[in-house]
């Protein structure tokens, strides 16, 4: 007499016991890490954007100077896109990856305004930074999606600013930050978004290391030869 097979995770095999067909628990474990650990990461980018807008903004209305807040609108872009970016097909979770990323982002919330003159006009301060600032909007425009934090390959991108340098947000992210120690130039400003820029080099390097994995961007590096600034990095 035939039985209907009821849907159930186990499947009975002829001369054999049940067998478990069920997602094995330590990939549902891990699933599950890298969604708290995502969501860890975007309520820490949040905390300390929402930090130094609070300062940046307070600076503007004491002072009238736009140079912070154009600081603040190019980490603007950063939160968005982090919130809303794809998932990555290939990742760089080592420790030396984390620790880059971590410099490279905790530098900017940190800058203070300066309570004293600058180093120059703030007309010339904010053109350094509005400069900067075009580079990142246009550099992660191009992007859309595929931006992130953490070194990962959640897309090749070739076209835009991609096609003269192959990290065009990092050279926005480098000139913006000069715009700003000039218009601050405080010692701790100086040194929380030194140290941000070197790590965002070295990050550059450990980006590029997951990303030609991939064919595409292999020939991609033949193309454009220069990661940040044109003939010197």
């Amino acid at each position: 007499m035939k039985r209907l097979a009821l849907a159930s995770p186990f499947v009975l095999t002829r001369g054999a016991s049940f067998r478990s067909t069920t997602i094995p628990r330590t990939s549902t474990v891990g699933t599950r890490r890298r969604d708290l650990g995502e969501l860890a990461s975007k309520t820490i980018i949040v905390t300390l954007f929402s930090m130094m807008a609070v300062r940046l903004a307070a600076d503007f209305r004491a002072t009238g100077h736009v140079t912070g807040l154009l600081l603040l609108a190019s980490e603007a872009l950063v939160v968005v896109l982090t919130v809303f970016r794809r998932s990555a097909g290939a990742v760089d979770r080592s420790f030396q990856a984390r620790v880059l990323t971590a410099f490279s982002m905790f530098g900017p919330p940190l800058v203070k305004p300066a309570h004293f003159a600058a180093m120059a006009p703030e007309t010339l301060t904010a053109l350094i930074s509005g400069l900067g600032l075009l580079i990142v909007v246009v550099g992660k425009v191009s992007l859309g999606r595929s931006f992130g934090l953490t070194p990962a390959n959640r897309g090749i991108v070739c076209t835009g600013l991609y096609r003269f340098v192959r990290h065009p947000i990092y050279l926005g992210y480098l000139i913006t930050h000069i715009g700003f120690v000039i218009a601050n130039p405080v010692n701790w400003n100086l040194a929380v978004l030194a140290a941000a820029d070197i790590a965002l080099m070295l990050r550059a390097i450990r980006e590029e290391r997951t990303l030609g994995l991939d064919p595409e961007y292999q020939q991609y590096l033949q193309r454009v030869h220069w990661r940040i600034v044109p003939g010197v990095f």
